[in-house]
């Protein structure tokens, strides 16, 4: 009886690691989230972010945001010297990687904004991935021009 239940208890330790790994789940996060201003009476803008994933591959499916009556998922294609805007399905986050979304590439579009984005605001976006569910972000805008902020490292001469 005593050997049976040494059985059970080792049995329950060599699956608990399995089941703990079934358990665990994709771990997305947002950094330096940032919109540049609008343009004049513009109702379009723009956001960028980079979305980190400790976990395994996800997508981002859809953006919503109470400050635009639509959010999407943006990216530019060149198409010969032109470079136009399209909207996508969703944006790839690999496992253990990052999606970069910068001016000139990925983007959320913000259209049918309710009063213009000005340097100083910052506004909410829910971000909905098909893995890791919603996840929640607020968004500087910044001054034309800026970027994300910088990283410290080596000084410029």
């Amino acid at each position: 009886m005593v050997e049976f239940r040494s059985l059970t208890f080792a049995a329950a330790l060599t699956l608990a690691p399995v089941f703990a790994f079934a358990q665990s789940g994709p771990s997305v996060t947002i950094e330096n989230p940032f919109a540049r201003p609008s343009a004049g009476t513009a109702g379009a803008g723009a956001a960028y972010m980079t979305i980190r994933n400790s976990g395994t591959a996800d997508r981002l499916l859809s953006v919503s945001t109470t400050v635009a009556s639509r959010a999407e998922l943006n990216d530019h294609i060149r198409e010969g010297d032109v470079m136009k805007m399209r909207e996508i399905d969703s944006i790839p986050v690999p496992a253990q990687g990052a999606a970069e979304l910068k001016p000139g590439g990925l983007h959320v579009m913000l259209m049918g904004l309710a009063q213009p984005l000005k340097v100083g605001d910052t506004f909410a976006l829910t971000l909905t991935f098909e893995k890791a569910g919603a996840v929640a972000v607020q968004v500087p805008v910044r001054e034309m021009g800026a970027g994300a902020p910088k990283q410290h490292g080596m000084p410029k001469h």
